[in-house]
């Protein structure tokens, strides 16, 4: 919870037109914080056994698909992996099919077939998320080409971790993306870890997104904390990928506060540096938003109180809708498959 994070002063850059604007500001807050309350309500009722599926939780990490997607469109497209909730509610994902589909529920957004990791919702341009590490790196890139080759003014944005590094697929793709200068972004959300293996154990000392130049593309790296870096960074690159400058690469360096995968707090099995998890919760993109428009006036901290009672109630209302919803029926257990 926000309020158990140690507060801080936050000096944003001057030259960010964002910075003074309250309105803008106000709503980035409550995109922040509606992903991490959602995220945590579901640590809380998964414990309930009723949702089944593998969760992979994204607290933490919520100021990169907010700060994102402020600059796509319903026809730009999306693709996830299996830490896919803050990309799918960012991206303007429906709260109550997604929670039913946790619950694998008929009024899922995939209809309760899919889960956690498979969620799908094409009228807002999220394809997709699968668990397979890299599994929808190359068909972000297909889907950039595709829409190249069709001139159809749509940009590809394809989420993926640190670990999706160490898969040939990512860099066959980066590849044919800049030998085709496809409109696709590649957006690597480097929390340092693979399960419980940090970065140095697994790569040699290589700047990531060194390797990404060295593919062709154009590279940008951020602090994946910083909700207005980042949608800076996110606005260049958009831009210059709608404008046929071809792929663009950017690196956020952020951090998972709970468990791979899981409701819990595993800081007790010591993988992790000591201090390590408390540095990055005095980091918090939310706190450290909040503090600003606080002090800067743009918001008070009633207007503040509001919003959390108003994303309560969403959240209340959608896990009503969830519990009430049907499951799915026997009888359509075949549809929807590619072979009979």
């Amino acid at each position: 919870m926000i309020k158990n994070v140690v507060s801080m002063t936050t000096q944003y850059p001057c030259n960010n037109s964002l910075v003074s604007d309250g309105s803008a500001l106000t709503d980035i807050f409550r995109r922040l914080l509606r992903i991490r309350r959602i995220e945590e309500a579901i640590a809380v009722r998964y414990l309930e056994w009723n949702m089944r599926c593998p969760m992979h939780l994204s607290i933490g990490q919520e100021a990169i698909p907010v700060g994102i997607s402020m600059h796509l469109t319903d026809k730009d497209h999306v693709f996830s992996s299996h830490r896919s909730h803050g990309h799918y509610l960012a991206k303007g994902g429906d709260l109550k099919g997604m929670v039913a589909e946790l619950y694998g529920k008929e009024t899922g957004c995939c209809g309760g077939r899919g889960g956690s990791m498979h969620l799908v919702d094409l009228k807002v341009g999220f394809i997709g998320s699968t668990p397979i590490v890299g599994g929808t790196v190359p068909l972000a890139v297909g889907n950039a080409w595709s829409a190249s080759l069709k001139n159809i003014d749509r940009v590809s944005v394809i989420y993926f971790g640190d670990g999706c590094f160490e898969e040939g697929v990512l860099h066959e793709s980066m590849n044919f993306a800049s030998l085709y200068k496809l409109p696709v972004i590649f957006v690597c959300e480097n929390n340092g870890y693979s399960v419980y293996t940090q970065l140095k154990e697994r790569q040699p000392n290589r700047k990531i997104s060194g390797i990404a130049k060295s593919h062709g593309l154009s590279v940008h790296k951020g602090d994946g904390n910083d909700v207005l870096g980042i949608a800076s960074i996110a606005d260049k690159a958009i831009n210059s990928a709608r404008n046929g400058e071809g792929p663009q690469f950017l690196e956020f360096q952020t951090y998972r506060w709970l468990e791979h995968c899981g409701p819990n707090d595993d800081d007790d099995l010591e993988y992790r540096p000591r201090r390590e998890l408390l540095t990055w919760k005095n980091k918090c993109p939310i706190e450290r938003l909040k503090t600003h428009i606080v002090e800067q006036c743009l918001v008070t901290e009633q207007q503040i109180d509001l919003i959390e009672h108003d994303i309560k109630t969403e959240i209340s209302n959608a896990f009503e809708f969830a519990s009430n919803s049907p499951e799915p029926s026997p009888a359509q257990m075949r549809n929807h498959i590619y072979a009979s």
